[in-house]
């Protein structure tokens, strides 16, 4: 006997039945534009070399990092960040390479401004770590520890170096208290106003960078601690939020993004300037590394992850997959 306004009487289910019904009602899209490539370059090296904790990734040559630009753009890919690698007889105490105009970041974003144009934003990342022969991301005091404000010194010339070389938006990343600012004042005194800065505003201490020190040759010895945010504190990144927006920036960061969605999601909600997260090193990793045991479906996983980076309200992803799903999503419409 047919029971009329039994139990259920209402039923999620009706918008889950096909794919069709699915993708009309999903809340959260990716699309390319919402992607940035983070991208490696290094210096003496005629072929791309493959970076062994990062299956896929590569520390590319001038000329792949040219080609790998390329196709960002065609797949439909927003921006690219460049990471210089210099040869490691060049490192010293201060960085050199990080301000030299002949430097491989500035060498290399002077050749990808030269193949896309402005059809793809470039982006600096603004750091010592990569030039530095102790691999900190500033200055050292005589004690060995990080100085402040002389590495502010040194970002303000990075800035401008980089903006000379072309860059459209500048990262800085050291997690030095006031760079925002001083990078904005850098940048203004040569008259580049135009150029952006994307503040690492949320940059934790995180274990999931461990690949990403492969990738940029570092020579660190010991840990970030005193200058990156402990990962058991949120109300501290809402303070350097709060900072960042007064000192100019135009886009904030959460970094690492996965591990920190709660974050995400509390800056997200806290500002009106876009929101970035940088789907890190080790989170592409493991989902490499689970998926070459065939413990996971691979394209499924990173689908999933980026989609719930930017259901947490991230406006745009930096993700080493970014031209790949790009150009998967573009296929897919």
């Amino acid at each position: 006997m047919t029971t009329y306004g039994s139990f259920p009487g209402t039923r999620p289910r009706r918008l889950r039945t096909t794919p069709a019904m699915r993708r009309m009602v999903a809340e959260t899209r990716l699309h390319p534009a919402d992607l940035i490539l983070p991208a490696f370059v290094r210096e003496g090296v005629s072929e791309p070399v493959p970076i062994e904790a990062m299956p896929g990734v590569v520390q590319h040559t001038r000329d792949s990092l040219k080609k790998a630009a390329a196709e960002a753009v065609a797949a439909g890919v927003s921006g690219i960040m460049l990471f210089g690698v210099p040869e490691e007889s060049k490192k010293d105490a201060v960085g050199t390479p990080g301000t030299d105009p002949d430097g491989i970041l500035q060498v290399a974003l002077r050749d990808v401004r030269a193949e896309v144009g402005d059809d793809l934003l470039v982006m600096s990342d603004l750091c010592l770590d990569e030039t530095t022969d102790h691999g900190h991301c500033g200055v050292l005091d005589e004690q060995g520890r990080v100085d402040n404000d002389a590495t502010l010194e040194r970002y303000a010339e990075m800035a401008q170096v980089q903006a000379d070389a072309g860059a459209h938006i500048v990262g800085p990343s050291g997690m030095m208290d006031g760079q925002i600012g001083v990078v904005r004042d850098a940048l203004d005194q040569i008259g580049r106003e135009d150029v952006a800065i994307l503040a690492y505003t949320a940059k934790y201490a995180s274990a999931f960078y461990g690949p990403f020190r492969e990738a940029v040759g570092s020579s660190l010895k010991g840990d970030r601690k005193t200058y990156q945010q402990d990962p058991a504190n949120v109300r501290e990144s809402m303070r350097e939020l709060a900072l960042d927006l007064e000192e100019g920036a135009d886009l904030v960061m959460v970094k690492p993004a996965g591990p920190y969605l709660d974050i995400l999601a509390r800056v997200a909600d806290s500002v009106d300037v876009p929101v970035v997260a940088y789907q890190i090193s080790g989170e592409y990793s493991m989902i490499e590394a689970a998926a070459e045991k065939g413990w996971i479906d691979r394209d499924r996983a990173i689908h999933e992850a980026l989609t719930g980076i930017k259901r947490a309200g991230a406006r745009n992803i930096l993700t080493y997959w970014a031209t790949e799903v790009a150009q998967r999503l573009g296929a897919a419409q």
